[in-house]
């Protein structure tokens, strides 16, 4: 009787346990510019907060202007804590720009993502 609990109470603190981490995965909490937004200037980047740390090495962040072609100027960045994923942007003109993101947590789960923002052309 005594060795059926314990196998019980192990098989539940390892169900429990496996729930947590399975639950770890990093996703936006914060998007800069924001996703559906419509500017009326260009920003000079794209910044990405995530709910958990990010590994830097298999961060990825591109965004793709109107004309099919990367705008992302140089590598992204992975903040100092882990939370925030961010690449600086070349020139922009008018259009509608998709960012395309992927990102591993430091639990090793991947999660990626895209969204759009409008960049709206000069007031006239």
């Amino acid at each position: 009787m005594r060795r059926s609990s314990c196998f019980v109470l192990v098989t539940l603190a390892a169900a429990l346990i496996g729930d947590t981490v399975a639950a770890a995965h990093s996703f936006p909490t914060r998007e800069t510019p924001a996703a559906g937004q419509t500017l009326h200037a260009a920003p000079a980047a794209v910044v990405i907060r995530y709910d958990a740390p990010i590994e830097k090495l298999f961060a990825r962040l591109q965004v793709i202007g109107p004309d099919g072609q990367s705008v992302t100027e140089a590598p992204p960045e992975v903040s100092a804590d882990g939370y925030t994923l961010s690449a600086k942007l070349g020139a922009l003109k008018p259009g509608v720009y998709r960012v395309q993101w992927m990102v591993t947590c430091i639990d090793t789960h991947r999660t990626e993502g895209s969204y759009r923002f409008i960049l709206a052309p000069p007031a006239s």
